[in-house]
């Protein structure tokens, strides 16, 4: 009879065990947007790692989301009772040579194991976390989780990254004479938020010759006189 018990127990706890494993998979599940399920189905070079990356953000129990044409994660933020537009706290993307998770705010993180990276110098406030492999992202899971917990807590703060003033950023001479040469441009121009003259301006002087910059200021004169940003 003691046998009879102690065998029912045993697998009373396995059941129990499934159970709760169906429910950690059913969340993962239900937390999973549809809309976005076709980033991480495509056949590529990093499949296996966003997988990864996917299932490790979505622990931390945000939302996920499809921003500029990726999965993009968010905190739900509140007001007045009511739940509004969530603001992005990471994002997952892949290059040729990595597949990353980029912190919308890393420059405020810590970074006490020393893996952030700015993209470019002209990055202020975005930082990554880059890949090569699988392994790495498993190795670092609880790392990888410390710090998107970190950004959610930085956001729940309200601290802010303190962005260059656009006088700061160099206006290549292909679209200072634009502007002088077009009063209408040089208007709708200054009539622009600060993020998104930043945005072009960066985006003209990253051209390394003078005909590339041309080429794409003439390509985005009628974004510009139409109000609108870079990538809106």
């Amino acid at each position: 009879m003691l046998k009879l018990w102690q065998s029912l127990i045993l697998a009373l706890a396995k059941f129990e065990s499934f159970l709760n494993s169906a429910a950690a998979n059913q969340i993962n599940y239900i937390a999973m947007n549809p809309k976005v399920d076709f980033y991480f189905n495509k056949a590529g070079k990093w499949q296996k790692e966003i997988a990864q990356l996917r299932t490790i953000v979505l622990d931390c129990g945000l939302t996920e989301e499809l921003k500029w044409g990726c999965p993009c994660y968010t905190l739900p933020t509140s007001s007045s009772g009511q739940v509004s537009r969530g603001v992005n706290i990471v994002l997952i993307h892949v290059f040729k040579e990595y597949c990353a998770l980029l912190f919308f705010k890393g420059a405020l993180l810590q970074d006490d194991k020393g893996i952030l990276i700015q993209q470019t110098e002209h990055v202020q406030a975005a930082r990554q976390i880059r890949f090569t492999n699988l392994r790495e992202i498993t190795s670092m899971k609880a790392t990888l989780k410390a710090y998107i917990y970190e950004a959610i807590e930085v956001e729940k703060a309200g601290l802010k990254v303190k962005l260059k003033k656009t006088a700061a950023f160099k206006m290549p001479e292909e679209f200072k004479t634009k502007l002088d040469k077009t009063p209408a441009l040089k208007k709708a121009f200054e009539a622009l938020t600060p993020g998104r003259q930043r945005g072009y301006l960066l985006h003209f002087a990253a051209a390394k010759q003078s005909k590339t910059r041309e080429s794409r200021i003439e390509k985005n004169m009628p974004k510009i006189l139409n109000g609108k940003g870079l990538d809106d």
